[in-house]
């Protein structure tokens, strides 16, 4: 299983031997945020900034951490904008899946195998 956004900044800045009060002074915040960030607990994405001062400390690959963290990209926020013109269900969709994250999973699992399916067709 792949780590979480958290997981792998906490295992990279051990691997770095930075303690967080280190870590987090050299990216500009406090500690007790990049605690957040390491158990997945931030409520929202870090900013760009952010992210590319943990890559570079880190020694981390810049699309996985952006990826990893939840920040969705100017093409993302538009695909979601046309999306919910489309389908007005769209965001009732996406609060049912954040607040059941086995239904949520199993809607990723689902789109998966579609995706294969539509690999091998």
């Amino acid at each position: 299983m792949a780590p979480t956004f958290g997981q792998l900044i906490r295992q990279a800045r051990k691997e770095r031997e930075y303690s967080q009060r280190e870590l987090a002074k050299l990216i500009g915040v406090d500690y007790t945020y990049l605690s957040k960030l390491e158990n997945d607990h931030a409520g929202y994405p870090p900013s760009e900034e952010v992210l590319e001062l943990l890559a570079k400390y880190l020694y981390l690959d810049p699309k996985e951490l952006k990826m990893l963290s939840g920040r969705i990209t100017p093409e993302d926020e538009k695909v979601f904008k046309e999306l919910v013109k489309q389908y007005q269900q769209m965001p009732a969709l996406l609060r049912r899946m954040r607040d059941n994250p086995d239904f949520a999973q199993k809607v990723l699992s689902e789109v998966a195998k579609l995706e294969t399916e539509e690999k091998l067709s």
